[in-house]
């Protein structure tokens, strides 16, 4: 199978997590990063889950799965101790059309969660497809290194070119924007302090492309 790779808008939207344990904890903290309103279901709750209750950052119902509470849910994370449990969530989420992810079960799950980080803005997700979670960490943890907290700042930097390129009405190809991110010098550049001479440099590569584009 291949999986459609796709970054999804969640912010405000209710997601709702069944399970109290390590794995609903994990899944609630990734949703929690992007913005969700999370209602946990669960009688049972891991200590880290508690605090978050107790800080009103999760909403929670103190008692078993019932199906009432996929309504109105955007996406549903089954990660309950029962495979019986979890089957069940998974039936009823589809009757409702609601997007299902069930802990270690790709069969039963409409879509797989990939091991990802962040560089602000920057996400960088990895998945071999549920076959190998430890390759994919593995993969994750030799990209971390290689992408660095100076992604940050070039990101930043690219971020400013395009909105100054955009208010002065000049359109340009990707292919030109491809030739001017020299990854290797723009780092180099911004490990040196350099900033303001890589916007400068962007600025002034990316500009001798405008009667071309016009």
């Amino acid at each position: 199978m291949a999986y459609f790779p796709v970054f999804i808008d969640i912010r405000g939207k209710r997601c709702v997590v069944i399970g109290g344990g390590k794995v609903a904890l994990r899944k609630t903290k990734a949703l929690l990063e992007c913005g969700a309103e999370i209602t946990l279901v669960s009688p049972a709750l891991n200590p880290e889950l508690n605090k978050l209750i107790k800080k009103r950052r999760i909403e929670h119902i103190s008692r078993k799965y019932e199906p009432e509470d996929l309504k109105d849910a955007f996406i549903i994370m089954a990660a309950t101790d029962s495979a019986e449990t979890n089957l069940k969530i998974a039936l009823e989420a589809r009757n409702q059309r609601i997007f299902v992810n069930i802990a270690n079960n790709l069969d039963q799950s409409d879509f797989i969660i990939p091991s990802s980080f962040r560089r602000g803005d920057l996400t960088i997700a990895v998945s071999t497809a549920g076959r190998s979670p430890a390759l994919t960490k593995k993969i994750r943890t030799r990209l971390e290194k290689i992408f660095g907290e100076e992604y940050v700042s070039l990101l930043s930097l690219v971020k400013e070119v395009r909105s100054e390129l955009k208010q002065k009405g000049i359109s340009i190809s990707a292919e030109v924007w491809q030739e001017a991110l020299d990854l290797d010098l723009l780092i180099n550049l911004i490990q040196s302090g350099k900033q303001k001479e890589i916007k400068s440099f962007l600025l002034n590569k990316l500009e001798g492309h405008r009667e071309r584009m016009e």
